[in-house]
Formats: structure tokens, sequence, C-alpha cells
């Protein structure tokens, strides 16, 4: 894994602000020179006050297709529970085309609570949501071999985010071109290994499978820590911040990638 380029990424957090400030903020990252942007899928805020403003993840999606030119881009993660699977799969293969290529479908079992008791979702126990990942899994890429037109990246590059590792790593083994966690560099390390494991048992090359980690504006301000995460296997760190932004963090997480040839 060692080998493997670095690349970064932003998550640029829809909560407390405005689509016109996320539309600078997403072009304004890219100018800067991130490999990737993101965006995460709820329906409420997860920080600060509950009741601010927030905005709806696929609907940003297409905002970020237009908006952007170059960059890859995705949801970190979108929860397999919100919508229908084959409808999710069109909608992810027409975003495709509309930033001819560019998008990654990032999936999770889901938690936010609220999210599925406000909206009218069934929360369900964990087990019944890893179950409805692992379905919804195979109903994408199934309806992916038979799309017409087909994606134009076929099947178009997953990422799934977790660290379970009695499900959640079994399926990132399958199905993953990118897996996700959020940890800590040891924790991290530990979690890349159990993967590397997994994709083992079922025969598929360990480094087929990008490994990203989030990481927070105070961890750009020392190259140690971003270190850190390399040394733990990551090859993909994606920096999350919200309003105001701080491009500063993005500066030197760019200059961190760079520095590393």
């Amino acid at each position: 894994m060692a080998a493997q380029p670095i690349r970064v990424g932003v998550q640029v957090r829809p909560q407390h602000t405005t689509y016109a400030s996320m539309r600078e903020a997403w072009r304004r990252s890219e100018d800067l020179g991130v490999d990737t942007l993101w965006t995460w899928d709820h329906f409420f805020p997860v920080s600060g006050d509950p009741d601010g403003p927030h905005f709806e993840c696929w609907s940003l999606l297409a905002g970020m297709a237009e908006v952007t030119e170059r960059v890859e881009f995705g949801a970190m993660v979108s929860a397999i529970g919100y919508r229908n699977p084959a409808l999710l799969s069109n909608m992810a293969k027409t975003i495709d085309h509309m930033s001819n290529g560019r998008l990654i479908l990032g999936l999770g079992a889901g938690w936010a609570e609220r999210d599925y008791r406000e909206f009218g979702y069934e929360f369900g126990a964990v087990a019944d949501r890893m179950r409805a990942l692992r379905q919804g899994l195979e109903t994408i890429v199934d309806r992916w071999a038979k799309d017409v037109p087909p994606p134009v990246r076929n099947p178009i590059p997953i990422l799934i985010g977790g660290g379970g590792e009695r499900v959640t790593l079994r399926l990132a083994a399958r199905y993953a071109r990118i897996w996700n966690m959020v940890a800590r560099p040891d924790r991290f390390a530990a979690k890349n290994g159990v993967l590397d494991e997994r994709c083992r048992e079922i025969g598929r090359d360990p480094a087929e499978i990008e490994r990203s980690v989030n990481v927070e504006v105070d961890d750009t301000r020392d190259s140690s820590t971003l270190d850190a995460f390399r040394e733990a296997g990551a090859t993909h760190l994606i920096l999350r911040f919200g309003e105001p932004w701080d491009f500063g963090a993005v500066e030197r997480l760019v200059g961190w990638r760079d520095s590393k040839g």
C-alpha cells in the first residue's frame, strides 16, 4: 500500500451555511488543488444548533457536477436506507454523466436516528441496516450492468465507510474501490490490517482498495500527524471543515501531499 500515490480531499459540511457559500468553497478547494470533494448525507445538522440550516446530499452532488471541472466527488457517505437502491443507482448514473465520470458513490448503513424518525424511515437494529446495505450494494451493481445508457465509469467507484469487522469490512473487501474510516492513526492501522485480511479471504488483492481517512483542521497544523496517518496505511486524507471555511488548512494539506512527491 505504501507505493500508492497520496490523494487529498475536502468535505464541505452542508450545515449552518448557504448554498452560495458552499458553491464558492467547492470552487476554491478545486482551485487550490484537492483531488476529491465531499458532502455528507444527513437531513439535520450533526453539530451546533440541531435545527439550524442544512441541505440535502444528492441535490448538492448534482450542483457539484456542474460547478466543478476536475475533482472527483461524492457523499461521505450516503445512507442506504434513505433511498430505494435501484433509484439510487439511477441517480448516481445520472450525476456520473453530468460530471463526465467523476462521481464516487459513497455508501454506509446509516446511523443518525433523527434522520430516520423525522423523515418516516424505519430505523431498525444495526443488523437490519447492515443487511440493507448488503442487499443495496447487490441491487446497485446489478442495475449498472443493465442500465441504458450505462454509467460513464462502469461500475462507478464505490466507497464504503465504516470499520465493523464482521460485516462492513467484508462488504468493503468485495465491493469497494475506496474504504473510509473516521479514526486516529493507531486504530486506523488496526482496521486497515483487518481489511487486508478480508480481501485475502475472498482472493482479492488488498492493493486494489484505496484507503481513506478523515482529518480535522488541527491535524493539518503539524505534518507529523499527517505522516502518522500515512504510516498507518492511509493513501487518501480528507479534511472535514465547516463554515467559516479555513482554506489555509486546505493549502497545508495540499502542500503536504505535494511534499511527498
